[in-house]
């Protein structure tokens, strides 16, 4: 179930909230922990009974690990829990991909191949495996408490807004708000701008430059030009951002409107003047998620410079295969892990401008806007930029060879074969409407401005509030008209 299907808008949403709110509801986490397997099973099937194995696996664990504190025992459950769950994400994840890299090298030694595996990916397996990664090595380090209520850690393991794509919520930020937690009105009303908002994203300008994205993406490589290549690579860099930070605003949305305050997951990541400060604002969750759960293990910022570049590298490595069981992943991966051990190396540049970049993402909208301090040095911008989209290249071709091809392309390396459908076939006043939207959102400018017109005085503060809620009042109902016009278009993320 998608959250922009009709059935999740004007059906399991509402319903759900009916019967949340009602005056007499009790019982509210059981009833959000039911609703969650429904959600998932109503895509996920069959493996509704592993995600529900997996939370009785993680649930028992955690119950022992906690009574077996600082004992031997507690590291090997520890140990224990934590290759259970990766042993399943590795059977159902990558089987198939380490017996076609194994059939390869039986073949160069002249060996007859295995038969591959025909297994089918859970829906959202990554994240939930994280999640219940997260938690027990959080009991194991003291940080929480095993949760001694099976229906609040299924909660915690299922929770429908973030259960398929994340945000990837640690359970020591979540457990205080599954023992109690209170919907104000204003924080309902923010839930609700906050998935328009997401909505919004997804289906007016990631939907809509989605199409042309993925049909030069299939187009014959030889009719591919220059020019094609660089309005897909424009077209792709916006619809996975606008895809995915719509999707995380959809799940902090609906968690603020059920009293939970999910961490954010994206600050313009496309403003930033480095690779390191590009992970500092892309997808938050799973960067720190390796930073606690793997980078610091291996040592953190405490071993010399040189282990330090080599755990970096092992980390991305490891953030590109956890994203696909494809080489085209892992060089993703080692291509942004290599960016980083450049920048560190290079007179610390990316240490100064990733700090320079958390300052500003602290400050507040309008002052930032006021300060000018979002208005950055254009060329360590435009390299950013550069190394971001290259990267994204290898993100989603389908193949290592068609990856190769289309940087050629980009390069200009290669001549292109006539074909009827060129770049201005493309480019519909749809699509540059999508992408100078596109253009204009990836930066803080909108909410800056929304945020100075608010703080106006009061009259004015009061038709500001009239024109955000009108504005907002279309947005939805131009992304439910989209909805019902459009194909089915599911998130990128959900296949990971």
């Amino acid at each position: 179930m998608l959250f922009t299907e009709p059935t999740f808008l004007f059906v399991f949403l509402p319903v759900l909230l009916a019967l949340y709110f009602v005056p007499w509801a009790r019982h509210r986490n059981l009833l959000l922990a039911v609703a969650s397997v429904v959600f998932y099973a109503s895509g996920g099937g069959a493996f509704t009974w592993l995600m529900l194995a997996s939370i009785a696996l993680n649930y028992g664990a955690a119950l022992a690990i906690d009574r077996a504190r600082g004992t031997a025992a507690a590291r090997r459950l520890l140990a224990l829990t934590v290759g259970a769950n990766l042993l399943s994400l590795a059977t159902f994840k990558y089987a198939a991909f380490l017996t076609l890299n194994v059939n390869a090298l039986l073949r160069a030694f002249g060996a007859a191949p295995v038969p591959v595996p025909a297994i089918v990916l859970p829906i959202g397996i990554s994240f939930f495996t994280f999640h219940a990664i997260s938690y027990v090595v959080d009991v194991y380090r003291r940080d929480a408490t095993a949760q001694k209520s099976p229906v609040h850690a299924a909660l915690y393991l299922l929770l429908f807004p973030q259960l398929i794509a994340g945000p990837i919520i640690r359970y020591r930020d979540l457990a205080d708000q599954l023992a109690r937690r209170i919907v104000t009105l204003d924080d309902f009303a923010y839930g609700v701008r906050r998935f328009i908002v997401g909505l919004s994203k997804k289906v007016l300008i990631a939907n809509v430059v989605a199409g042309p994205a993925d049909a030069m993406f299939s187009m014959p490589l030889a009719e591919l030009s220059p020019a094609h290549a660089w309005l897909d690579i424009v077209c792709y860099t916006l619809q996975i951002y606008f895809d995915f930070s719509g999707y995380s605003d959809m799940a902090i949305g609906l968690g603020r409107m059920f009293g939970f305050r999910f961490p954010e997951n994206f600050r313009w990541p496309y403003i930033a003047s480095s690779v390191q400060g590009f992970w500092r604002r892309w997808h938050i969750s799973l960067s720190t998620w390796f930073r606690d759960y793997l980078y610091i293990p291996l040592g953190g910022n405490r071993v010399s410079a040189a282990r330090r570049y080599v755990n970096l590298v092992v980390v991305f490595f490891l953030c590109g295969l956890w994203h696909g069981a494809s080489w085209n992943f892992v060089i993703w991966g080692l291509w942004h892990g290599t960016f980083l051990v450049i920048e560190r190396i290079t007179s610390n540049r990316g240490d100064r401008g990733a700090r320079r970049e958390t300052h500003v993402s602290a400050l507040s909208a309008s002052s930032a806007v006021r300060s000018g301090v979002v208005a950055w040095p254009i060329w360590p911008h435009v390299y950013t930029m550069i190394v971001v989209m290259i990267g994204w290249v290898f993100f989603r071709a389908d193949t290592l060879p068609g990856a190769i091809a289309f940087l050629k392309a980009l390069a200009g390396a290669t001549v292109a074969a006539p074909t009827p459908y060129t770049v201005w076939w493309y480019l519909t006043p749809e699509l540059w409407l999508a992408l100078a939207a596109g253009a204009i959102g990836s930066t803080p400018w909108v909410p800056a401005i929304a945020e100075r017109m608010s703080a106006r005085p009061a009259g004015a503060g009061w038709s500001f509030s009239l024109l955000s809620s009108a504005t907002l009042m279309a947005l939805l109902g131009l992304s439910i008209m989209s909805v019902a016009a459009r194909t089915y278009n599911p998130f990128i993320y959900f296949r990971f």
